[in-house]
């Protein structure tokens, strides 16, 4: 039962990434890395023939293209040696959508005649999906917390709760209030996928202030202890050699009074 259920939701998380874009609408498609995207072109294609370009250079003599007739691709240097793309009902399927798939695009429409219908461009843009969310707790020696999120994907948009409520957006880390404690939530976006990862939020030990202390006061305590007995061996060394000087001096004079 457990080998089912994850299996269906495996299939759900993938069935997410799947892209439905259409060619006569003004906003950006987005696409998935490695997952399918779908592209409406013209839903009656026993009535129009379709002419897929991608604009590389805006120069339809060398830029790649692909001629459309009834759901069969004629001509197609655009989609050379991908047999995962195919055209059902109008609709172009991608399978596996690549990186080289971004791109500007323009589907043109003529009739079976020949005549020229329409044409109009759109937008693809390839995005990786957003892998395993990672959230991370450390603590500075001062006992303040911070918090860090990390996944893989491209353009990811962070933003964060606390035990539900908004907390900010735009960082992947940033500094916790002392004392802070509850369920902290971080969610990471893209324009194809999303993911987030809750952690249970523990206090800073408060000891490590005081072993900060502690040690450095006893680092002080060893300086001192390490100054004060070299001042007072210098101090013994000065005082004997001062009065070997004198017992020097009281036996020259005495040899010289006995002379």
């Amino acid at each position: 039962m457990m080998l089912i259920f994850g299996l269906m939701l495996l299939l759900q998380t993938a069935a997410c990434l799947d892209q439905f874009c259409r060619f006569n609408q003004s906003d950006i498609c987005y696409a998935a890395v490695g997952h399918k995207l779908n592209l409406l072109m013209v839903q009656n294609t026993s009535v129009y023939d379709t002419t897929i370009q991608k604009n590389i250079n805006y120069n339809t003599a060398t830029d790649p293209v692909c001629r459309i007739k009834n759901d069969t691709m004629r001509v197609c240097n655009l989609y050379s040696n991908r047999p995962e793309v195919t055209v059902i009902k109008g609709t172009l399927i991608i399978n596996r959508v690549i990186r080289a798939d971004s791109g500007n695009y323009t589907v043109s429409f003529s009739r079976s005649d020949g005549t020229f219908c329409t044409s109009t461009d759109l937008q693809v843009n390839v995005e990786a999906p957003i892998g395993s969310v990672e959230v991370s707790i450390s603590c500075s020696s001062s006992g303040v917390m911070r918090a860090s999120c990390s996944s893989e994907g491209d353009q990811l948009l962070y933003s964060w709760t606390l035990n539900g409520d908004p907390l900010m957006d735009g960082n992947s880390s940033f500094d916790l209030n002392e004392g802070t404690d509850g369920n902290i939530t971080c969610s990471v976006k893209n324009h194809v996928s999303h993911g987030q990862k809750t952690v249970r939020l523990k206090p800073c030990p408060v000891f490590s202030v005081t072993v900060f202390v502690l040690v450095w006061c006893l680092q002080l305590m060893v300086l001192l202890g390490l100054l004060g007995g070299f001042h007072i061996h210098m101090r013994h060394t000065s005082e004997k050699s001062q009065e070997d000087q004198k017992l020097r001096m009281r036996r020259f004079r005495e040899r010289h009074e006995d002379s």
